[in-house]
């Protein structure tokens, strides 16, 4: 018994020395509204159970971007405002390097990690400034800068496009 102490003793001191900040590294906080988005696999941190949920506040905590631009499936020009993926797979320290992002009806694609980069895709969950429903492709929708850059403009870029995503694994 008396090892056992000392041997908690001295990982409380580890705690004192090293700081009590690395006990809770590698923790997200609790969604408290309605889950959106869940993440799963390579990634390190998590908020449950390995895996990584977010509700919608959470997703504006990481910071909103906007993407004006035209797309295949809307009529006209659009802004949308989302999280950059980028930013969200730093965030839940994703180390893999394909993506599979599912949606809603188990729609399932692969996207590269290396997609994620700055100035590239979000995870929009506004179209012009009103929450998406299922119905307008939310409630999220990873959309590209198609405008902005050509090379976003290709078929296989738009099959990575995926609307009413609910899911991502990284592999």
């Amino acid at each position: 018994m008396y090892k056992l102490i000392e041997r908690f003793a001295g990982a409380a001191g580890l705690l004192l020395i090293f700081g009590a900040t690395s006990v809770a590294a590698g923790t997200l906080e609790e969604p408290t509204g309605p889950v959106l988005l869940t993440i799963s696999g390579e990634i390190e941190n998590t908020n449950g159970d390995g895996t990584a949920a977010f509700d919608l506040e959470m997703l504006r905590a990481l910071g909103a971007t906007e993407i004006t631009t035209d797309t295949i499936w809307t009529p006209g020009t659009i802004t949308f405002t989302g999280v950059e993926l980028k930013t969200l797979l730093e965030h839940v320290g994703a180390t893999g390097t394909e993506i599979d992002a599912t949606a809603i009806n188990n729609y399932t694609v692969v996207v590269p990690v290396e997609d994620a980069v700055e100035d590239g895709p979000i995870l929009a969950y506004e179209m012009d400034g009103r929450l998406m429903s299922r119905r307008e492709k939310g409630p999220l929708w990873l959309i590209y800068p198609y405008a902005s850059n050509a090379a976003y403009r290709t078929e296989v870029i738009y099959s990575r496009s995926i609307w009413q995503l609910d899911r991502m694994a990284i592999d």
